[in-house]
């Protein structure tokens, strides 16, 4: 069989002003019709570098410094930027990594789809329209006319990915570049979406390079797998012989480091080499660290956080007339207990209402209905009272997105000072820059960090500045939205292994919400399960993994994607992986 495409000797720089930096070196591919390649590595390995050679979108100064690109036996070096238009979209689709920047938030959800459908296809006009919402019904998301009117921050992180995967498939093409597709997605919608792409391989032999960090993603779709290491192809081969029996030590680093659902470790398997030299975290005694000074809450109190009767609508379709208005009840009911120093763990699909109820307990959003008690205090009958905002202050939240949560103008010695400054927990600037050398020596990156801005941090590390960010008001809560979600295994393996050091030294608690059910067996000691804005069931971890009571439970686990295929990998002795 004739291939798709083939990709020889591709090598891709990007010059600076200290050198040239070589992301891609002599890599070699090939994709055939109604194949799926998987592409795995840790970040800054070139995965993504490689998709966006493809198809001419490599951000400049980045420059194809060599080798050759063949598209059905077309050259795209070849062609010139009007007749790469015409391939993008229409026969190369692409589905990128971010969605909340790469939709326009001025224009509704709609605007966006038709607007390439058109350029894409024949489809013009309400027959456009029409196509759009069937887009937007197979990526699965409900009441699609209505939706179509919605803009892009009126969406949850997985609903704009799935709007970004229907804008990849709206021009038909023949091969789709996924990059990173899942990665915002709940377990139910990832298996939608790997259930659409096999689907239409099958069907149309549709070509798919799937980049992802989710090794039971690549284990549950992909042909064959492509492993990169610095630029480099390091092993390359059918699935079950690269993940089942890895011969590079690289790719057995990756899969040691995948948290395994089917047991609880005290913690994640992790390689230092994997974030190039970052410095370890340091320990602290907590008796005599500024960290463990002026905690107010009750040590006597076993409850952090009550919540009775929560309910919280958003209006989906504005209308003078109440009963013309379209809702969504996005909470409903909710009641839930996280005792002192317990991990509560809270899955469901994108929208059921996990990041609402956060929203919720951390004060970014009012309750219609019910209570919310924090260390004891009623913080939703009087907000602004004394009582209430010292409790509020024992809360603060690590988001999902490393890249959107920090200020890109701020250095981060001003990122992590400002909850210090804001609550004034020192008398002098000094005892701050101080404070913030400390804060970043105890999450592993150095104080010399606080000279440099986020742009400058892999995703890792900016998750790493974020945790030092929620630290400086000495929370006795932590709230963990998604916070490894869109890291790869290695880099979520030391995030989550300081997570779990760092309640273990402060006795946090924390409420942690994912959709990867891996993950959560790992970290929570309970789980409450949503879906439509209720809880189903809430269990200790183990007995839900063992024994779900409620249908929906059984879904989810029914859907986690599985890796028995695998044997198992020894990690391998760091000083065997190549410089």
């Amino acid at each position: 069989m004739t291939d798709l495409l083939t990709i020889t000797d591709l090598d891709v720089e990007f010059p600076t002003r200290r050198g040239t930096v070589l992301a891609a070196r002599k890599v070699s591919l090939s994709v055939a019709p109604g194949e799926v390649l998987g592409l795995v590595g840790e970040s800054g390995a070139g995965k993504s570098t490689i998709g966006n050679a493809i198809i001419n979108l490599l951000e400049r100064p980045g420059r194809v410094a060599g080798g050759q690109i063949l598209f059905e036996g077309q050259d795209l070096r070849a062609l010139d930027e009007d007749q790469m238009r015409k391939v993008r979209g229409a026969r190369i689709g692409m589905i990128f990594q971010d969605p909340q920047t790469s939709l326009n938030p001025l224009l509704t959800i709609g605007a966006q789809l038709v607007e390439t459908i058109q350029k894409a296809t024949d489809f013009k006009g309400n027959a456009a329209t029409d196509h759009a919402v069937g887009l937007l019904e197979a990526v699965g998301i409900s009441e699609a006319r209505a939706r179509l009117k919605s803009y892009p921050h009126q969406f949850s992180g997985g609903m704009r990915q799935r709007v970004v995967i229907a804008l990849a498939l709206a021009g038909d093409p023949d091969l789709v570049i996924a990059d990173e597709p899942t990665t915002a997605l709940d377990v139910s919608i990832q298996a939608q979406i790997l259930d659409l792409l096999k689907k239409l391989c099958r069907e149309r032999d549709l070509g798919v390079i799937i980049v992802t960090h989710d090794i039971g993603v690549i284990a549950n779709i992909a042909d064959r797998v492509a492993v990169m290491y610095r630029g480099e192809v390091v092993e390359t081969g059918a699935v079950a012989q690269v993940l089942g029996a890895p011969r590079h030590d690289y790719t057995k680093s990756l899969i040691a480091a995948v948290p395994r659902a089917d047991t609880r470790l005290h913690r994640f398997t992790s390689v230092d080499y994997i974030e190039g030299g970052a410095a370890q975290a340091s320990r602290i005694d907590i008796k005599s660290h500024w960290l463990g000074q002026g905690r107010k809450a009750d040590p006597d109190r076993a409850a952090m956080i009550e919540i009775n009767g929560l309910d919280l609508s958003f209006v989906l379709q504005g209308a003078i007339l109440r009963k013309n208005r379209k809702m969504v009840h996005a909470v409903d009911n909710v009641s839930l207990t996280v005792q002192r120093g317990e991990t509560l763990g809270l899955v469901g699909e994108s929208g059921s209402g996990k990041s609402t109820v956060a929203r919720l307990i951390a004060g970014l959003f009012t309750p219609d209905a019910g209570t919310i008690r924090v260390a004891g205090q009623d913080v939703t009958t009087r907000p602004d009272a004394p009582e209430a905002k010292r409790a509020r202050r024992m809360v603060q939240m690590i988001f999902q997105d490393p890249y959107s949560s920090l200020n890109a103008r701020m250095s981060v010695r001003d990122i992590v000072a400002e909850p210090i400054r804001f609550y004034r927990t020192t008398g002098s600037e000094s005892e701050t820059r101080k404070i913030v050398g400390d804060l970043l020596d105890h999450v592993g990156l150095g104080a010399q960090a606080a000279e440099r801005y986020p742009h400058e941090f892999s995703g890792g590390q900016r998750q790493r500045i974020s945790i030092a960010r929620a630290l400086a008001s000495r929370p006795e809560i932590l709230i963990c939205d998604e916070p490894t979600s869109a890291l790869d295994v290695s880099v979520q393996a030391t995030i989550l292994n300081l997570l779990k050091d760092l309640q273990e030294e402060l006795g946090l608690t924390m409420l942690f919400i994912t959709h990867d059910l891996p993950v959560i067996r790992q970290m929570a000691d309970r789980i409450a399960v949503m879906r439509h804005g209720a809880i189903c069931e809430v269990a200790d971890t183990d007995h839900l993994f063992a024994d779900p009571q409620h249908a929906y439970s059984k879904h989810l686990l029914g859907l986690m994607p599985r890796m028995e295929m695998l044997t198992p990998v020894q990690t391998p002795d760091p000083s065997n992986v190549p410089a």
